[in-house]
């Protein structure tokens, strides 16, 4: 997969999943433009990036904010003449009981997982829509849109919400030649792998914890040219954990 002359912007790209996903596209040829509010780890990746001779810039951005999401596609569109790939993956999750969650940082968590999809895609795909080959959004959703721990409401919240506006938006986008699908990553480890346990790797099907890298294969995957035919879905990557029985023998 060659993603040569494509520029692709993904936010929460500093750190974790958006780190491994943007490194993903830029070894495969891309114009890779990180978004994200973390300036000091934003700025070391694409130094990182660019001694490898990869067309990268940092915006640093605060997707909460529609200003800055609109600067965002507007600067991208600056350095690089066009969007054709855009990949949603800032997340946070706030662990309370709901009987003590306030409404601000409900909204706060809703703001930075949900809304700001909706508001990144609506005004890349402005942009997206003037392609002769049209392009691809990738929204990082969650197996938690699926199943749940306690104290995660508004985590499950925007997750869910996440999987339902991707095949929203792929319908509204199909005009344009836009796909839209989701990927709902299981456990991915994004500290140090080495110190997982074996029950860690073994309670999945798999026999491992997955990797940033699993999630950046599959966004390749799915916003490829050849892949156009893949439209509104939700891929779960989560080494089987949501198909496995749990009940103990």
């Amino acid at each position: 997969m060659s993603f040569i002359k494509k520029t692709v912007i993904v936010t929460g790209a500093a750190n974790g999943i958006g780190q491994a996903i943007a490194i993903a596209y830029a070894e495969k040829g891309a114009k890779v433009v990180l978004a994200d509010i973390d300036e000091k780890a934003g700025n070391a990746i694409a130094t990182q990036l660019k001694e490898q001779s990869n067309e990268v810039v940092f915006i640093k951005t605060d997707i909460r904010n529609e200003d800055d999401i609109i600067r965002l596609m507007e600067k991208t569109k600056q350095y690089y003449g066009t969007i054709d790939i855009l990949i949603n993956n800032v997340g946070k999750m706030i662990r309370k009981s709901p009987y003590e969650l306030t409404l601000e940082e409900w909204d706060d968590v809703i703001n930075t997982n949900l809304r700001s999809i909706f508001l990144c895609s609506r005004e890349a795909a402005k942009y997206i829509r003037k392609n002769e080959k049209g392009g691809a959004i990738v929204n990082i959703a969650s197996t938690r849109a699926l199943m749940s721990e306690q104290q995660t409401e508004s985590y499950a919240a925007s997750k869910g919400g996440i999987v339902a506006l991707t095949h929203a938006l792929a319908a509204s986008f199909s005009n344009n030649k836009i796909t839209v699908n989701s990927i709902s990553p299981g456990w991915i480890e994004t500290g140090n792998y080495s110190e997982l346990r074996a029950i860690d790797h073994e309670q999945h099907l798999s026999k491992r914890v997955g990797k940033p890298s699993d999630i950046a294969r599959a966004c390749l995957y799915l916003t490829t040219e050849e892949n156009e035919f893949i439209n509104g879905i939700n891929l779960v990557i989560d080494g089987g954990m949501t198909k496995k029985m749990i009940y103990e023998e």
